[in-house]
């Protein structure tokens, strides 16, 4: 009569729990409460068969089978009662458009340099690259820079640890010993590369070696200084530099050359000036201001040039009496940082998606 009591008890204990279910997860631990091997209620009441005699063991022991086998069959029902309450799962539909995979965004740094490219490529310009290691030779002293000069202070260069010995660049022919053939020219080295070059003024130097008047290049790339990393200093950063080689090349040529390219890229709205400077390998030189009478009466510099100076063309084998030429050169960080209203250089190294979406693709 006990146990029978204690039976029906746990009967209608379980039918309790078992409305109050809600989840798969809640009808797995009312079968762990009941029929769990180690601390199951009705698991509990089989180890007290061994105390009964044996007509009582057998009759006690069918009614844990009964109800064992009704809490197993009640619970199966609850599993298969919520599996056809679950929602469907969505069924795929062939007729919508797929989702686009996410995709970079060109960087207002290369979107700018394309454009600069583009437009001096449509002037007739060839655009040039170069090694990023340079000899004292091509980068200072053939740019009227001598060791011994006091604008080498201007430009706090980085030197390698080491020289290191480089082929030919560019491979092609030279101006005073004719075209040669690659093969002729791949036991060839030229002079020890000592330093991250300053400006992609050598290339200017590299390519008059190796061409005669008329030229017209610019020479996009990275430079590298002593800077440190700071809101308007970067130890790496981009220049474009252009030179302009001929027979009667004059100053109204360069100041009609950048007016023209300002004001393409900024807008004819913008106001531009040349102011007298100095650099060692143009005589005269000058420094280019802009304002945007939109954004206030400052003047910002933007670029810096001048006419070759002839020592430049007596170190590259060219006759000052009969050939002039004009150069200028840029940072396409400050362009940028004009261009676009960035306030602060480093925002163009830090990889924020949010950022660089700002700007055209």
């Amino acid at each position: 009569m006990e146990h029978d009591e204690e039976v029906a008890g746990l009967r209608q204990r379980f039918k309790a729990e078992l409305r109050s279910a809600l989840s798969h997860q809640d009808v797995q631990a009312i079968r762990d409460r009941f029929l769990g091997r180690k601390a199951g209620l009705v698991t509990g009441l089989y180890a007290k068969l061994a105390a009964l005699p044996g007509d009582a063991k057998r009759g006690f022991g069918r009614v844990l089978n009964e109800l064992k086998g009704e809490i197993e069959q009640a619970l199966e029902a609850a599993q298969a009662g919520l599996a056809t309450r679950a929602p469907a799962a969505p069924r795929l539909d062939p007729t919508l458009a797929g989702r686009l995979p996410a995709i970079g965004h060109v960087h207002p740094l290369t979107y700018l340099r394309t454009q600069i490219e583009a437009y001096f490529a449509a002037a007739g310009y060839e655009i040039l690259d170069g090694p990023e290691s340079e000899d004292d030779y091509h980068n200072f002293e053939a740019l009227n820079l001598p060791a011994e000069h006091p604008a080498r202070d201007m430009q706090d260069t980085l030197y390698l640890e080491r020289p290191w010995a480089r082929a030919v660049f560019p491979v092609g022919g030279d101006r005073a010993t004719g075209r040669s053939s690659l093969a002729e020219r791949a036991g060839k080295v030229e002079r020890p590369a000592t330093l991250l070059r300053t400006h992609t003024s050598a290339m200017q130097i590299r390519y008059m070696e190796r061409h005669d008047p008329p030229v017209r290049i610019i020479c996009p790339g990275r430079v590298y200084r002593r800077d440190n990393l700071d809101q308007t200093h970067t130890p790496m950063f981009q220049q474009v530099e252009g030179l302009v080689v001929g027979e009667g090349v004059t100053m109204a040529q360069l100041k009609g050359t950048i007016v023209a390219f300002l004001r393409e890229l900024f807008g004819a709205r913008i106001d531009i000036t040349f102011r007298p400077s100095f650099f060692p390998y143009t005589e005269p030189s000058a420094d280019v201001f802009l304002r945007d009478p939109q954004r206030g009466p400052k003047w910002l510099e933007v670029l810096g040039c001048g006419m070759v100076n002839p020592a430049v063309f007596e170190a590259v084998g060219y006759d000052p009496e009969r050939y002039t030429g004009f150069a200028f050169g840029m940072g396409i960080e400050r362009l940028a940082m004009l261009l676009f209203g960035v306030d602060d250089i480093r925002q163009f190294y830090e990889n924020d998606v949010r950022f660089l979406e700002q700007f055209p693709q």
